[in-house]
């Protein structure tokens, strides 16, 4: 049964209306259930952008759990990354209220890759990130790190945009659609076995075939037909628990 404190967040005052918004297309509870989120984990997310699911997690986790980010280091490869660092640190700072537990590191492969002190993390999350790896062929050291972070029978849960079977690495690097085979083979690489898969953040009105990739889709909407995308609604995703032998 989900839990009435995590249902109570997805609405609390401290989240953005723009975020709230989302909630019926990211299906928090659910995801977050399946992969066995409980108040009292210490829980490492990775690269969360702006905060969407950190706003959940914070709180949840405040009282008897500890939450870890791996944000964007100041030294990060792409422009947009220390600006995105630093709207995200703005956001916790602005409300230790909420956030002031969460500790923050940076995640910069290969110089910086200690996240969280190795075997002590009990779940790691993290939300549409793959494909970023993967364009910078990073993706075997990002998947190292959180396997070093997590405790022994610890969980790695994963979101991910899904393509469909057989997608060559060319099309999983420019639409950012990614299939389960080779998100499995990355998990695998670094040590994981896979244990489930939900189908909570499936849609298969999502065809996966789109002009600009995931990005014609809401909320990007960049393929001009706003229209016909927001009809399909947000992107077909496959949600993969894995576990860190014992």
């Amino acid at each position: 049964m989900p839990d009435p404190k995590l249902e109570a967040l997805l609405t609390a005052s401290h989240r953005s209306a723009r975020h709230i918004a989302r909630n019926e297309a990211r299906h928090p509870v659910e995801t977050l259930t399946f992969f066995g989120l409980q108040p009292s984990m210490t829980v490492l997310e990775v690269l969360p952008a702006f905060g969407w699911y950190t706003e959940i997690l914070a709180p949840y986790l405040a009282e008897s759990g500890r939450l870890y980010v791996a944000h964007f280091s100041p030294d990060g490869v792409g422009d947009y990354m220390p600006a995105v660092l630093g709207k995200f640190e703005d956001r916790m700072h602005g409300n230790p209220e909420v956030f002031g537990r969460v500790t923050v590191r940076h995640i910069n492969p290969p110089s910086e890759t200690t996240i969280a002190p190795p075997g002590s993390i009990d779940l790691v999350l993290t939300f549409r990130n793959v494909h970023n790896w993967i364009m910078v062929n990073q993706e075997h050291e990002y998947f190292a790190s959180f396997y070093k972070a997590l405790k022994p029978g610890g969980v790695l849960g994963v979101v991910e945009h899904r393509a469909k079977p057989g997608a060559s690495m060319e099309s999983m690097r420019t639409t950012a659609y990614v299939t389960e085979d080779y998100t499995k083979d990355i998990a695998q690489r670094a040590g994981f076995e896979f244990e489930a898969s939900s189908e909570v953040n499936a849609n298969p009105r999502d065809t996966a075939d789109h002009p600009d990739g995931v990005w014609s889709l809401p909320p990007f909407l960049r393929s001009g037909d706003k229209e016909t995308y927001l009809a399909i609604g947000e992107s077909d995703r496959m949600t993969l628990k894995f576990r860190k032998p014992v």
